[in-house]
């Protein structure tokens, strides 16, 4: 009886899986920042995102970015978006949510960071017991930045 619990929970996850993703996917990740339009060429400096719209509204301007080599590479792109709109303050209060992102070479993506304005909390360090290197990066307006390097 075990040895059929154990080889059915895989195939009953594996369902629910695929079924929340017919319910549900990821539209887009929204961040703040005082000055959107600058944070927008921190994005593409550091992570090679272009704008690929941008609204004007009274309380400020929001810019959407995506991954592209070309403006129109990242429009076409049907990943989702990272909208950055307006807040009053870079003060953020809450240090825990942030933007995660899987990169290729670590050690560019951190100098990249580094030479766009931004900020490492640390040096990027081996998740302990797997092939995953993990840094932790805060943007010019303050909002955190996960990076994963698996390897």
């Amino acid at each position: 009886m075990k040895r059929v619990l154990t080889f059915g929970i895989p195939i009953f996850v594996t369902a629910l899986l695929a079924r929340a993703q017919d319910q549900a996917a990821l539209d887009s990740i929204r961040i703040a920042a005082k000055d959107t339009v600058a944070l927008a060429r921190f994005y593409q400096a550091a992570l090679g995102m272009q704008e690929v719209n941008r609204i004007e509204n009274p309380g400020g301007t929001e810019v959407f970015v995506n991954f592209g080599v070309t403006v129109e590479a990242a429009k076409a792109n049907k990943a989702p978006l990272m909208i950055l709109f307006h807040r009053d303050s870079d003060d953020v209060k809450d240090p825990i949510p942030h933007v995660i992102f899987v990169v290729k070479d670590m050690a560019k993506t951190v100098a990249a960071i580094k030479a766009a304005g931004g900020t490492m909390t640390g040096e990027p360090r081996p998740f302990k017991g797997s092939n995953t290197v993990l840094g932790f990066a805060v943007d010019p307006a303050g909002n955190r930045i996960e990076l994963i390097q698996r390897q």
